[in-house]
């Protein structure tokens, strides 16, 4: 469970870096679609934050998050200067890939391929037809 603090800090990295990499730093994506960033979770020292990103388009998910690590100090001092006034100690960054959007659609196809079979049909009083259950008391 997270703190009030770890919280606040957490949403203020989110806002921050999603800033920093949309307007001050979107040449390292050489021109391609800034990822978008799904959840930052930070330890209770608020000493490193775990950033999850979201790569919806393309399939080179790895090489792109392998940029952002390479570019991690000039990703952190971007947010430095944009938080000084906020935080006392810019946390050191871990950038993971998010695939729960794939995970969900893929999930979604799934669940589309099922064969379902209709309810029971009802009677004039709405309840359905089903066989009598045994009685366990009196």
């Amino acid at each position: 469970m997270e703190s009030k603090r770890q919280q606040k800090m957490a949403s203020l990295l989110q806002q921050e870096l999603a800033q920093v990499l949309q307007r001050d730093l979107p040449h390292l994506f050489g021109g391609g679609l800034v990822p978008s960033i799904s959840a930052v979770n930070v330890t209770p020292d608020l000493a490193v934050a775990r950033v999850y990103l979201s790569l919806l388009l393309g399939n080179d998910a790895a090489e792109r998050v392998a940029i952002i690590r390479e570019h991690t100090k000039e990703i952190r001092f971007a947010l430095g200067k944009r938080i000084r006034k906020q935080a006392r100690v810019v946390p050191e960054l871990n950038f993971f890939h998010d695939d729960s959007a794939a995970y969900a659609a893929h999930m979604d196809q799934v669940l589309s391929k099922l064969d379902i079979p209709p309810a029971p049909p009802e009677d004039e009083d709405g309840e359905a037809d089903q066989p009598e259950r045994p009685r366990l008391f009196n």
